[in-house]
């Protein structure tokens, strides 16, 4: 009867973590067999990069992100053009920004040698975001895996689907609704921004000219404002970078929520949250109060965004190399 009663629980404690770890039939072990080093492989080679450049961290969030957003998460991103394929790599949020590809080569590199066709690009971004994460000091969890590659890309997806940093708070919200994200998710994944630069030319407008008036954001700390446009003048300076997250840039913490209720969010897609709806205000005051709560939340949403429209089964492939499709 005991035997019974516990195969009883095991079974409703599957039920209840099935859809966080089942969804699309994605689950954390599936290279366990096939590839058992493969979390290894790729943790390795990531700490290796941003122990070289602590950019990178932020660099390889930000691909499954872009990835995630186009088709959903299918690596369509990573493919280079060539025949019909056109690039994603030279859309408007990816074109002198999007940056990480040859550490996401050298991975693939690693496991082809260690489990030839076994480990697809699609999974490598999706643990390489985790392990960027972990590395700076965030939050982990366990990655669905078990992703196949896409064998298209689709530059209109990434130039209307990701959301821009001068977008309206509407257009933001309207923008992760359509991959089934919610209001939650929008704000602890906005908290990416706690590691990361940004260039210039992604906030020139709330320095010089937010409204059309010719006038600066007047939700930016004017002393923060003054600092900023000593490197980011009206014209010129385009790729100069900028700390998403100032107080501590390569550390995965809650400074970016502190930031934003002192007014010194550096996008305009960033400040918003506070400014315009009263529900991201609020979970922007509890994350910057509990770094736990927001861990926590950051790790949730990651692993739902993760599970946006993957390939799976016979669907798609996997790639041997990352920038091409296999011929």
């Amino acid at each position: 009867m005991a035997h019974q009663t516990m195969s009883f629980l095991i079974v409703v404690a599957t039920l209840v973590f099935a859809p966080l770890c089942f969804a699309h039939n994605l689950y954390p072990q599936f290279y366990d067999h096939s590839c058992p080093k493969a979390k290894e492989i790729v943790y390795s080679v990531v700490a290796q990069a941003v122990a070289k450049e602590a950019r990178m961290a932020a660099s390889l969030l930000r691909l499954h992100f872009h990835d995630c957003f186009v088709k959903g998460c299918d690596a369509s991103l990573l493919l280079d053009s060539s025949g019909s394929i056109v690039s994603e790599k030279g859309s408007n949020p990816n074109r002198n920004s999007a940056r990480g590809f040859e550490v996401l080569d050298a991975i693939k590199s690693a496991l082809e040698k260690e489990c030839p066709n076994t480990v697809s690009c699609a999974d490598i971004l999706a643990l390489a975001a985790r392990d960027s994460t972990v590395i700076t000091g965030g939050p982990s969890w366990e990655v669905p895996l078990g992703r196949r590659d896409s064998k298209g890309a689709s530059l209109s997806g990434s130039n209307n689907n990701i959301p821009a940093p001068n977008n309206t708070f509407q257009t933001i919200l309207t923008k992760f609704k359509l991959q089934g994200l919610d209001i939650v998710d929008l704000v602890a994944l906005s908290g990416s921004h706690t590691i990361g630069n940004s260039r210039c030319t992604s906030f020139r407008q709330r320095l010089y000219n937010q409204s059309g008036n010719g006038l600066a954001d007047m939700t930016l700390d004017k002393s923060y404002a003054a600092q900023l446009r000593s490197r980011c003048p009206r014209s010129g300076g385009d790729q100069n970078l900028f700390f998403l997250d100032f107080v501590s840039p390569t550390k995965f913490d809650n400074y970016y929520f502190k930031n934003l209720l002192a007014s010194k969010g550096l996008l305009n897609s960033d400040q918003v949250l506070v400014t315009k709806n009263q529900q991201t205000m609020e979970l922007v005051k509890k994350y910057a109060e509990n770094s736990e709560l927001f861990f926590e939340q950051f790790a949730k949403s990651m692993i739902k965004m993760g599970n946006i429209s993957p390939l799976i089964g016979s669907s798609g492939e996997i790639r041997k190399n990352c920038r091409k499709i296999n011929s």
